[in-house]
């Protein structure tokens, strides 16, 4: 049985972005009044489709050596993308954070990224039971 299989990377993965993400809304929130500032925002569920493409569907045929392989790249170089939030709400000092919105996608970022620790606990607790049932 392999313990760092498909499944377990994703789930560490989904955990270290959520993490991002908090730490990314908990910015903008704190940043709420500064003037001129630009919302911020992560964007890894792509970035993670390509990583969990089993299929194959999102791989381009790489036939020069100048070509960038950008789909199924896998776990090890997976790459959220921030951005600017253009939104196009933005406050007479050109501050674009919208705390209402912020708070709601930080209540549920905290709902995926406890889901996610459900299921790790859940992988794991299946682990140890096929390795003590094995005895």
């Amino acid at each position: 049985m392999n313990i760092d299989d498909k499944t377990t990377q994703a789930l560490a993965a989904s955990l270290k972005y959520r993490q991002m993400r908090q730490e990314l809304i908990a910015s903008n929130i704190a940043n709420a009044e500064t003037p001129g500032y630009k919302a911020k925002k992560i964007d890894f569920e792509d970035a993670l489709a390509r990583a969990l493409d089993t299929d194959g569907q999102q791989t381009l045929k790489t036939t020069d050596s100048k070509h960038f392989n950008v789909g199924g790249g896998g776990f090890n170089n997976l790459q959220p993308e921030i951005y600017e939030e253009s939104n196009g709400i933005v406050s007479p000092d050109g501050n674009t954070v919208d705390r209402d919105a912020e708070m709601a996608e930080m209540a549920e970022n905290k709902i995926m990224y406890d889901a996610s620790v459900q299921l790790l606990n859940k992988k794991l607790g299946l682990m140890k039971y096929v390795v003590g049932s094995e005895r």
